[in-house]
């Protein structure tokens, strides 16, 4: 996945984003934060450089889900676009289904298991972990 360049935005198309380098997560995450700010019970991830990422349209809102995350959505449409963790400034997480191509990013693992509802079900045969993957 090095030197992928990807463009995606928000449901309205006031907030368009574009980024490069190489995608180093692709990631369903089951945490309890990002299903409240989703409004859904998972939220898919990819993670590229920081320095690959732009805003070329628009500008978004941001806000502190927690102490050391500020996260990124469109202020018209709400749809939320980046996560950015302030102990990882050289990557920046950005919402899958934002993706003007998500397929091409499909996740390879399920994180914060352990924060699930217990009615969600998944029977995709990926890899699920109680909190973030370990690093490889």
């Amino acid at each position: 996945m090095a030197g992928m360049r990807v463009t995606g935005g928000c449901y309205c198309g006031a907030v368009r984003y574009a980024a490069s380098g190489q995608c180093s997560n692709t990631m369903v995450c089951h945490c309890q934060t990002c299903r409240r700010v989703a409004a859904a019970p998972v939220v898919a991830w990819v993670t590229f450089p920081a320095a690959g990422f732009r805003f070329t349209m628009g500008k978004p809102k941001t806000f502190r889900s927690s102490a050391q995350v500020v996260r990124a959505f469109c202020p018209d449409c709400g749809t939320p676009l980046t996560y950015r963790h302030d102990k990882q400034p050289a990557t920046l997480d950005i919402t899958s289904c934002s993706l003007d191509e998500p397929e091409r990013l499909p996740p390879t693992h399920h994180s914060w298991l352990a924060h699930d509802l217990a009615w969600v079900r998944f029977g995709d045969g990926l890899p699920t972990f109680p909190a973030f993957r370990p690093a490889p």
